[in-house]
């Protein structure tokens, strides 16, 4: 999909989609999805494979025993999260290694499985809902590649989000939630996820869902995903608050989101 003019006017570029995942889109977006093809895919990029399975034997998954290869990542964890991984790596190689982004994409590999897995068991698209939570943050990291010696001192400076986004208008005229928006659409991830992106901070800050957005589950999912992640003492008064809007039951939100949690936690004890 092409850039919105008004940001391509900011000269603030937005990355291309690294062939592999255009290539890997295509084959998730197939009714019957090819797990050999998806296997052999990641696996024709060596750099990328290399990457996918060092986040699969990581703390976060809890695997028992190491995975050593693509398929055997594909049969423990499942093409979905996989799949996911793929995108996560092939979106940070999309930036350059610095340290102040290492927290964004911790955070985006906990928020994007949290969401999956939230989404998979309330029967939400998951593949939207992962990616989504991979890609919510991708905003600052456009915005690191643009101006590596200013937008440091923003992220050190503002102690939440909106903040921040008042910093990146003034500075930039853009805001992080925008520019991840363009991504996404530019990477031709589903509309529900786009919308996700570019509402999330407006989302976290008042828990209410836009009008303008049609399909509002995902968006939701973010919300819990991010009270899980900075707010648990509150996950009930979210839930309360934020499942009704997306036409979602208050209680089977709140089981999935402390189920997902727990998963998570589990894990991360079996893998240290």
């Amino acid at each position: 999909m092409p850039v919105d003019p008004q940001l391509r006017s900011l000269d603030i570029e937005i990355p291309t989609q690294p062939e592999v995942l255009v290539k890997l889109s295509l084959l998730m977006a197939d009714e019957d999805v090819d797990l050999p093809a998806i296997s052999a895919l990641v696996e024709s990029d060596m750099a990328l494979a290399a990457a996918v399975l060092k986040a699969v034997n990581s703390s976060l998954y809890g695997l028992q025993g190491r995975v050593q290869t693509v398929h055997q990542a594909l049969t423990y964890l499942g093409m979905r999260e996989v799949a996911a991984i793929t995108f996560e790596m092939g979106l940070r190689a999309a930036f350059p290694s610095a340290a102040e982004l290492e927290p964004v994409w911790q955070r985006a590999s906990r928020r994007g499985l949290l969401m999956g897995r939230m989404g998979q068991m309330l029967g939400v698209d998951p593949w939207a809902a992962h990616s989504a939570g991979l890609f919510e943050e991708c905003g600052k990291a456009v915005l690191y590649r643009h101006a590596s010696a200013h937008y440091p001192a923003m992220l050190r400076a503002a102690t939440r989000d909106a903040e921040l986004v008042q910093l990146e208008h003034t500075a930039f005229g853009v805001s992080h939630d925008a520019l991840g928006a363009a991504l996404c659409e530019s990477w031709g991830l589903a509309q529900a996820a786009v919308a996700s992106v570019r509402h999330h901070v407006q989302m976290q800050d008042s828990l209410i869902i836009p009008d303008l957005v049609q399909r509002r589950s995902v968006c939701a999912i973010s919300v819990m995903a991010w009270a899980l992640m900075h707010k648990p003492e509150e996950l009930e008064d979210v839930a309360r608050a934020i499942a009704p809007q997306a036409q979602l039951d208050e209680t089977l939100v709140l089981r999935a989101a402390r189920r997902v949690s727990e998963q998570l936690q589990e894990a991360q004890a079996h893998g240290r």
